[in-house]
């Protein structure tokens, strides 16, 4: 990195890691102010970079647990936040957040999971935290903008996808706003999008998750497909086949048909 994006604070931002430090406070309070901390009171933050939202969100009656995998922002953070906040609400972790086992932080407990996602591995963060959705009460945060849109996006449209039917089976998903790139250090090639996933009262489906996500990742690695061509390779009995709904396009079906179907093909083919 150049030095021109090195921080204030000692700090620089790693191409690697897909680090893109915010710089607005206002915006970082607004995300600190996505939680609505209801039902829950210990929260992880991913990827804290520099601190611009842990400082915002150490702020707030919560237990807070900031994971970082730069030790540059640990060092920072401990010396910054941890140590001069007495007595702390603040622990620091250094770790890879698609590594670490969730159920280690807060045991048992209900959390919310909030942060700045490294934009390179942002849609494997959604996968993880809904591996752990019978804890995780909220998820917010901000994402590329194409990616945020897409987990919230609804039926008939293109950019509806696995994320958003995966997503939106368990959780009430919100696209917030939009943060522009100037905000940043250094400033992304593309637009940010923050968002607000609330889960939703009923935690169990009709189907398994992982029958769920079988049936829709198959389903939509063959979009163009009708879902009788893309679902081929799952051995459906011939009687469900028949049934107008394998007519439709992946993209045609709503979360809650995809629910049914994966029920129908769960009870009936796996």
């Amino acid at each position: 990195m150049s030095g021109r994006h090195k921080s204030s604070d000692g700090v620089r931002p790693k191409k690697q890691l897909g680090q893109h430090f915010l710089t607005s406070d206002a915006i970082a309070e607004r995300i600190a102010n996505t939680l609505s901390l209801e039902g829950y009171k210990h929260v992880i933050e991913i990827g804290p970079g520099t601190g611009v939202l842990t400082k915002f969100l150490i702020q707030k009656p919560i237990e807070l647990e900031a994971i970082d995998l730069d030790e540059e922002s640990i060092a920072y953070l401990n010396t910054t936040f941890k140590n001069t906040h007495e007595p702390s609400n603040l622990n620091v972790r250094y770790a890879d957040i698609l590594k670490l086992d969730l159920d280690t932080i807060f045991p048992g407990l209900p959390i919310a999971i909030t942060g700045n996602y490294p934009y390179n591995i942002s849609s494997q963060i959604v996968f993880k935290m809904l591996e752990h959705r019978n804890r995780v009460l909220e998820f917010t945060g901000m994402f590329q903008k194409e990616v945020a849109m897409r987990i919230c996006e609804k039926p008939d449209s293109k950019t509806y996808g696995i994320l958003s039917v995966l997503v939106q089976a368990y959780y009430e998903a919100h696209y917030d706003f939009t943060v522009h790139p100037e905000v940043f250090n250094p400033p992304p090639k593309v637009q940010s999008g923050v968002i607000v996933l609330k889960r939703k009262s009923a935690t169990e489906l009709s189907c398994s998750y992982n029958t769920l996500k079988l049936v829709v990742k198959t389903a939509f690695n063959q979009r163009r497909k009708t879902l009788r061509n893309s679902l081929k390779g799952l051995n459906i009995p011939l009687s469900l086949t028949e049934d107008a709904i394998f007519d439709l396009r992946p993209e045609q079906l709503a979360v809650d048909a995809f629910v049914e179907l994966s029920t129908r093909i769960e009870h009936g083919a796996l």
